[in-house]
């Protein structure tokens, strides 16, 4: 007997993964029913989709991509000024010269400044 289609987007037995909002479904019932799932998201659920009983992907909102995108932005913008500034105070004459004396250094050179060195941090 064939299987007959639901007017709405009620899972057999859905299984709850991680959030109380979010339902399990195989990757063939998503591509069959993408209208009526997407319809869920939109109203703020989250639909996990399966393959072999396996999460594989979730299907999120747009707010709640752009929550998550948003999360880390002031983490991210304070590293980028951190790195700005530590690249700034590389390229100033002081450090070039610093750079350019390190790199055509002798070996012997090198061995003084680093017991120099060490010895300054103990």
């Amino acid at each position: 007997m064939p299987r007959r289609r639901t007017d709405r987007l009620v899972p057999p037995k859905p299984r709850r993964l991680e959030s109380l909002q979010s339902i399990a479904i195989t990757a063939t019932r998503a591509k069959n029913e993408f209208g009526r799932i997407l319809e869920t998201v939109i109203q703020g659920g989250r639909v996990v989709i399966t393959k072999h009983d396996l999460p594989k992907a979730v299907l999120i909102s747009m707010d709640e991509f752009n929550a998550l995108s948003d999360a880390h932005r002031a983490e991210l913008e304070t590293l980028s000024e951190e790195f700005d500034g530590l690249l700034a105070r590389m390229q100033t004459p002081a450090a070039r010269a610093g750079m350019n004396a390190a790199f055509h250094a002798t070996p012997k050179e090198l061995g003084k400044a680093a017991v120099a060195a060490a010895r300054k941090r103990a």
